[in-house]
């Protein structure tokens, strides 16, 4: 899909001086095309994501005009219909009708110059439609397809879409995971599109680090002083990073079985989680220093063991009818990483993710160490944590040991909790991709994956994985709507944790 538009600076982040690199142009013609407009990512994500900056006044009905592309034979009309019942309805409908009308189709194959002819005369008709000077004009392609299709893809924009930039425009594609299913596969993906590509006009998405909480940890970390102090190996006894669903994989199984839980959910999304929460300050806030720092940390990582590993496979998985019968693909993984410097030497950073567990939930858990000489002999109340919760009911919270009220020197355990939903009433949380996609029209890289760390990424997980694939490793079977398998439990006593008995966390109510 496509959006052309000229945009006007505006505050979605109320303070800009934090982008060094905003470049939205004040005038100027901007095309967003989205290829694979038919499929469910670009209905489910990508157009809702539109709509809704479209409706916040990033992008204006005089200014844009947005085209999807598939290969799919249907009309304009037949494409607004499949998209209209995945965006908000009520006092909104006016704007719907509206957004829809600036949608436009062209239908055509992936690998043949004519469907990309066609799709480059449509956006130029828009061009010249908005008096948009030669080389001037911005083109960004989103790519809502399977990554099999990224090189052929990526070569017909080239050959037959590209904008001239002498004036100052510019070409930029945004890619999906997955990047690849290891180091070889990834590196040969990254070649194919780097020899079309510049690496500023890459952009690949990681919408876990477009969300609210995950795009707070930067602030968190080094604007509060008290933090500063405790965040190392001399206070911090362990971090878990968690990705919990109570559900299947409910119709996705033949591609869920092609990746698993580790390259799903743990190699992306969940390390660049961990990222953020062990990097070392960078020197600004420019896109390239934060990204040399998660560099840093990634090529710190020692190898992962394999008694530092449980895998899990939920019973029933196999009964999909497009999951092999001997699949040995995990749909649960405990593992324990560990940071060879300075402020993380010897604390255990436990990636924990499954689907059809006994809840639905992704947090990070920073679990300090034991108070020493307690005096009150509280330990077994449980540790002091710094919880965020980055799904659902965003929220920050701190546990510690507080004295029960009464007449009695008894203690317990409670929380300092900061719950969006209750401190920040009426502000509504930017979905993941609204934000990124905003970013990209920027030139904003920070929160988009470079190539230098997607090798790193994948260095680390890729021997584990390859023993897997060889079924060297096997997941344990367990029971749907459990914990997972009783063996990870173990596996975190044994890096340290100290789950809190009897404790549990209460959204607080408005």
């Amino acid at each position: 899909m496509a959006a052309s538009w000229c945009i006007e600076k505006r505050g979605f982040i109320k303070n800009e001086s934090f982008r060094d690199n905003d470049n939205i142009p004040e005038t100027g013609c901007l095309s967003i095309i989205v290829l694979g407009a038919s499929g469910d990512l670009a209905k489910k994500k990508t157009f809702p994501a539109l709509f809704n900056l479209y409706r916040q006044g990033f992008l204006q009905s005089n200014e844009v005009h947005i085209f999807g592309y598939a290969r799919t034979k249907i009309s304009d009309d037949d494409l607004r219909g499949r998209i209209r019942g995945y965006l908000p309805r009520g006092k909104e409908n006016d704007e719907v009708a509206e957004f829809l009308q600036l949608i436009k189709y062209v239908s055509g194959s992936y690998d043949s110059g004519e469907g990309f002819t066609a799709l480059d005369k449509a956006i130029a008709e828009h061009e010249i439609s908005k008096n948009s000077t030669e080389g001037s004009s911005r083109r960004l392609f989103y790519f809502a397809l399977p990554p099999s299709v990224y090189p052929s893809v990526c070569r017909m924009i080239k050959n037959y879409c590209m904008n001239k930039s002498d004036l100052g425009g510019w070409t930029r594609i945004v890619v999906e995971k997955p990047f690849g299913k290891d180091l070889a596969s990834s590196e040969q993906l990254s070649s194919q599109i780097g020899e079309l590509f510049d690496e500023p006009q890459i952009y690949r998405i990681d919408h876990y680090l477009g969300k609210e909480l995950v795009q707070n940890l930067l602030v968190l970390r080094f604007a509060n002083r008290f933090f500063l102090p405790l965040w190392n190996r001399d206070n911090i006894d362990n971090i878990q990073i968690v990705f919990r669903e109570d559900f299947g994989t409910e119709g996705r199984g033949g591609y869920f079985d092609e990746y698993g839980i580790i390259r799903d959910i743990i190699q992306n999304h969940l390390l660049q989680v961990l990222c953020l929460v062990a990097m070392e300050k960078p020197v600004s806030l420019k896109p390239e220093h934060i990204r040399d720092e998660k560099v840093k940390v990634l090529q710190s990582m020692l190898p992962i063991k394999d008694e530092e590993v449980v895998l899990g496979q939920y019973e029933g998985y196999k009964d999909d009818p497009t999951v092999p019968d001997n699949s040995n693909t995990p749909t649960f993984a405990t593992m324990v990483l560990r940071i060879h410097n300075e402020r993380w030497e010897g604390v255990p950073f436990i990636m924990k993710a499954g689907k059809a567990l006994n809840s639905r939930k992704a947090e990070i858990r920073v679990q300090f160490k034991d108070v020493p000489g307690d005096i009150f002999r509280c330990q077994k109340q449980g540790r002091n944590e710094f919880v965020i919760r980055l799904q659902p009911s965003e929220a920050m919270y701190m546990k510690l040991t507080v004295k029960q009220p009464g007449l009695e020197m008894s203690t317990v355990q409670s929380e300092l909790d900061l719950s969006y939903r209750q401190r920040y009433q009426g502000v509504v949380i930017p979905e993941a991709y609204e934000r990124l996609i905003l970013d990209t029209i920027r030139g904003d890289q920070q929160h988009f994956v470079r190539r230098d760390e997607l090798k790193a990424a994948w260095e680390i997980f890729t021997p584990l994985l390859h023993r897997i694939d060889n079924g060297e490793v096997k997941p344990i079977p367990y029971k749907p709507g459990s914990r997972g398998p009783a063996e990870a439990d173990e596996l975190l006593e044994n890096a340290g944790y100290v789950q809190t008995h009897g404790y549990i966390w209460i959204p607080p109510t408005l």
